[in-house]
């Protein structure tokens, strides 16, 4: 038979793995959606480059123009192009 003691040690440390793993998915999605937000906008940016014969704006495929078009979203493109664009 199994003692209560040992059951409820059983008991705690499920209870404290569940109760990690609600407290850590938070960070983890929004670690998640900023990467996915980053990929597409690298995707964007050579989507800009891939049409940049025609329109003559070329951005630099980079970590960080990706990061701010993945945050900002199209605003932050359109961000990075007038930067171009003047600078």
């Amino acid at each position: 038979m199994v003692e209560f003691s040992s059951l409820l040690s059983v008991v705690i440390v499920i209870f404290l793995l569940v109760a990690l793993a609600r407290i850590l998915s938070a960070p983890l999605r929004l670690a998640l959606k900023l990467l996915m937000n980053t990929v597409s906008g690298l995707v964007a940016l050579w989507l800009v480059n891939l049409l940049s014969g025609i329109t003559g704006v070329y951005l630099g495929m980079n970590f960080v123009n990706a990061l701010i078009v993945g945050i900002f979203g199209l605003p932050g493109l359109v961000l990075l192009i007038l930067l171009q664009w003047v600078l």
